[in-house]
């Protein structure tokens, strides 16, 4: 799925340092993710990934400088509508049932979008429980991420 391997560059090259897309089709391949170098080049075109010094001389792939919830706002949001099966909430505490594998894609679409009450995520491999924090409204919190899923 594309979103999901797009998540996993984005994951990648912030944790990593990836400095060609040769190297970031390795990294993919060892994580079952078979992808080839035209694709990756697609990707990084299409994330708006940019070379910056690695500061050993090399450069090395990063996000766009800035906010990146601003940048992949709508890819984080169509990630989490993709993948999404159900919503459903205990307290402040919100269940997000995910297509098998996805939940900690679906989490990290969660936590880069930045939204208002959210104390954190945690992820299985298809559930996500969602922290709401104790000052939000739970209801609230379910209502937006319900309407970003389109359930």
């Amino acid at each position: 799925m594309k979103s999901k391997r797009q998540m996993r560059i984005i994951e990648l090259v912030s944790q990593n340092v990836i400095t060609s897309q040769e190297a970031l089709c390795e990294a993919l391949a060892k994580e079952g993710i078979k992808v080839t170098q035209a694709t990756v080049s697609r990707d990084v075109k299409e994330l708006n990934l940019v070379r910056v010094p690695a500061g050993d001389g090399r450069y090395k792939y990063a996000l766009m400088p800035g906010d990146p919830s601003t940048v992949y706002r709508d890819r984080f949001r169509r990630l989490f509508a993709d993948c999404c099966i159900s919503i459903g909430k205990s307290g402040n505490i919100i269940l997000v049932k995910t297509l098998s594998g996805a939940a900690s894609a679906v989490g990290e679409a969660v936590d880069g979008l930045n939204l208002d009450g959210i104390l954190g995520t945690v992820a299985g491999d298809d559930a996500l429980l969602v922290v709401v924090a104790e000052e939000a409204n739970p209801e609230d919190v379910l209502v937006t991420l319900r309407k970003i899923a389109g359930l």
